[in-house]
């Protein structure tokens, strides 16, 4: 702390030009530490700032990080279910197109090589929809296959896999069959028995299941594996608006996180212009003491003459 006491005539110590160098250099320091705020925009631009401070706007900033990552892991989440969507949109409107090829066949106005007709029209479809089930990627791998499953960590910490996103297409109640035209496969839509290669070995020397004893057994597992197919897309649409959500709440801790890093780390720029003002004009008073100060000596010397 500075001190008043000039030690009378003496001229060996100069204490009163002491004080005023030590004040010019303080309100150097702090003319230095206020344009370093000001030309940073940051309270903190070193931990002996503010030590509590720097530990948690650090704490807050890795933080954000992590929420930053989930929100791209969201983001990743997201593609997989509009572009599952979108194949199974693809495969429902291919299941329909087959379901009224089998209505039209049902119809006794037919003849056979009319049957014969749609059902190669329908053989023509099942392809197409391994077609989609194969073109279905993401990430390099087919989504609809019965294959991919995928954890996506959209929360804070990787303990927070909130979401394990499983595609799961082969026999369960809600699947569509791995290979729809191997002749192994007896299911499809989790329908069992429901062969959609049979459509190719229709004949008009064997009609298969256009035949008149097993074409309504046909149309009724077409209609239960449409609803199926239907049923699972619903269930992807329910994860995407789960998916919707999330981003938002993600969105809106980042947002928070950031206002309470500005709040501690962030330079207030009217204050740091008043601090500087005021150190500025601490600076010039130093100096004309400290030039005062210096011609004080001088006095004494007349004694000596």
């Amino acid at each position: 702390m500075p001190t008043a006491i000039n030690n009378g005539g003496r001229i060996r110590t100069n204490t009163p030009a002491e004080n005023a160098f030590n004040a010019l250099t303080a309100a150097n320091k702090n003319i230095s530490k206020s344009q370093l705020r000001l030309s940073t925009g940051k309270r903190i631009n070193a931990a002996s700032d503010d030590v509590s401070g720097y530990i948690t706007s650090r704490s807050l900033n890795s933080r954000v990080g992590s929420l930053r990552s989930a929100l791209n892991a969201v983001g990743d989440a997201k593609n997989v279910t509009s572009i599952a969507q979108d194949g199974l949109d693809n495969i429902n409107g291919l299941i329909t197109q087959i379901k009224d090829a089998t209505a039209t066949a049902a119809s006794g106005a037919l003849g056979t090589d009319e049957k014969v007709a749609l059902a190669q029209s329908a053989a023509r479809l099942t392809d197409q929809i391994q077609t989609v089930v194969d073109s279905t990627v993401f990430g390099g791998e087919t989504l609809l296959d019965g294959a991919f499953s995928a954890d996506f960590v959209i929360g804070f910490t990787a303990t927070n896999n909130l979401l394990t996103l499983g595609v799961d297409l082969a026999t369960s109640s809600n699947s569509l069959a791995v290979d729809v035209n191997s002749s192994s496969s007896t299911s499809f839509g989790g329908i069992t028995n429901l062969d959609l290669g049979a459509f190719e070995s229709v004949s008009a020397s064997d009609l298969g299941v256009f035949a008149a004893d097993q074409i309504s057994t046909t149309l009724t597992s077409l209609s239960d594996a449409l609803n199926n197919v239907n049923k699972f897309a619903s269930y992807i649409g329910g994860v995407d608006n789960r998916l919707d959500s999330q981003e938002s709440a993600l969105n809106s801790q980042i947002t928070n996180f950031n206002a309470a890093i500005s709040r501690i780390e962030d330079a207030d720029v009217a204050e740091e212009q008043l601090s500087l003002i005021k150190s500025q004009f601490l600076q010039q008073t130093s100096i004309i003491s400290l030039a005062q100060a210096n011609q004080n000596p001088n006095t004494y010397l007349q004694i000596l003459g």
